[in-house]
């Protein structure tokens, strides 16, 4: 790591822990900060805070003090899940305190190059995607998983060496606290309307994506969805060199034609031949693709890693195969578009769907037409009925109501024959019955298991 002396006896706020808030504080108390960790956790209930109180952090936890802005602070490293509106935030905005988030020191003390990746939907498995590819090909080094991915930026960037690459997954709350990070390669996924509660609007959302190219030059390669228009005309803003990929177009970039996944003029593979289904995995490899070129990989080595990559847990996830009926698990298909992207990549006619949770107020009508021509569909949670509705609207025959993703498994397999697939794809978040996606997949797979 770079042994940068920036904040050497400088007064910095770490403000939220969890696991990003931790990994910075002890980074900058390593790096001479005279840092301050306020939490609102109780500090009986919260073990990083008693770490870092034993490491000689001050810690002030149990509720977030605005006069604890009168210290001098020059710095506020900012959790990515605390809103701008949150009181002390806009006090230190106020007061021309700068509010970064711990990517932005990350990229301050990495000594290898970073791999950027954001967007709406498909970050995850992009990112994991990219760094199998280049684990595949990379003669020296390691391409090192980092960021909204789970593993904290600020601490993986610590013994990352110039030979590696971090390959970093940024949501857009962590790229409203960057300043100085410029990524050597960028992707987009793609962009969507999402978040709007945090940002305000479509457009603050989109800006904050953005900024993931704010400082790249000419020297960087941005790799952008030029299947969506306003990717393809935000990026004549971009300095970088624009890498485009497309599944429905020939581009000077990864595209599909005829089946095949092509870069520039190399044909890479087939579309089948990927290791897990959906129109959508099908732009996040060749999102792979493109960076995998880019970081000179060959093109059988890219072709391992994406033949043999069974996606991210609660991603459209291939669990297991039983009497010839195949489950998948998509938990993390919170929203319509995530299930509409993931029926894309099954054939309805022989698959069982599982959907339902939180009940948001909004409609199914914009789902309608993905559902038409499903074997079945098994609905739960708060929404049940109107997703019931949806696939009445839809022509789908047969249609079961029950309480939850443990009761659903059951029901869809006595549902399905040899050469059926059930997937789990909710089209709704999971708070109703469930303390999130992750818990709710693990329940749909405890409950396959169960099948056995």
């Amino acid at each position: 790591m770079k042994k940068i002396t920036t904040y050497q006896n400088k007064k910095v706020l770490v403000l939220g822990l969890a696991r990003s808030g931790f990994s910075a504080a002890k980074l900058l108390h390593d790096l001479g900060a005279l840092v301050t960790v306020n939490d609102g956790k109780p500090f009986a209930e919260n073990p990083e805070a008693q770490d870092l109180l034993a490491l000689g952090v001050k810690v002030i936890t149990g509720s977030h003090p605005i006069e604890l802005l009168d210290e001098g602070f020059s710095l506020v490293v900012k959790n990515p899940g605390i809103p701008y509106s949150q009181p002390l935030v806009q006090k230190a905005l106020e007061k021309k305190i700068p509010v970064i988030t711990e990517v932005e020191l990350a990229y301050q003390i990495s000594e290898a190059p970073i791999i950027g990746i954001t967007g709406t939907n498909g970050k995850t498995t992009t990112t994991t995607m990219i760094a199998n590819v280049l684990n595949a090909g990379m003669e020296k080094g390691q391409a090192l998983l980092s960021g909204n991915i789970g593993f904290p930026a600020s601490s993986v960037a610590q013994t990352a060496k110039p030979e590696d690459r971090l390959v970093m997954e940024l949501s857009s709350f962590q790229l409203m606290g960057i300043d100085t990070l410029r990524p050597k390669i960028a992707v987009i996924t793609n962009i969507y309307e999402a978040h709007i509660d945090y940002h305000g609007s479509r457009p603050e959302y989109v800006l904050a994506k953005w900024r993931l190219q704010q400082r790249m030059t000419a020297d960087d390669y941005l790799v952008i969805n030029w299947n969506q228009p306003e990717l393809e005309a935000l990026s004549a803003k971009s300095k970088a060199k624009i890498i485009p990929f497309s599944t429905k177009e020939k581009v000077a970039g990864a595209y599909m034609l005829d089946g095949m996944l092509y870069y520039k003029e190399e044909a890479i593979m087939a579309a089948e031949e990927l290791g897990v289904p959906g129109a959508h995995n099908i732009e996040n490899a060749l999102a792979a693709i493109a960076v995998g070129k880019l970081c000179v990989m060959s093109n059988e080595a890219i072709k391992q890693a994406l033949q043999t990559f069974t996606g991210v847990p609660h991603r459209t996830q291939y669990v297991t195969t039983i009497n010839q009926v195949k489950f998948f698990n998509d938990s993390k298909a919170t929203n319509i578009l995530a299930t509409e992207m993931a029926l894309g990549g099954f054939d309805n006619e022989k698959l069982v769907l599982l959907a339902g949770g939180l009940d948001r107020g909004n409609s199914f009508d914009e789902l309608v037409p993905a559902l038409k021509g499903l074997k079945a569909i098994v609905v739960f949670g708060e929404t049940k009925e109107k997703l019931a509705a949806a696939a009445q609207a839809a022509g789908v025959k047969t249609i079961e109501m029950t309480e939850n993703v443990e009761t659903a498994v059951p029901l869809a397999f006595s549902l399905s024959a040899a050469g059926d697939t059930i997937l789990l794809s909710p089209a709704n978040a999971s708070w109703d019955q469930y303390p999130d996606f992750e818990v709710r997949g693990d329940k749909f797979m405890a409950a396959v298991a169960e099948l056995k």
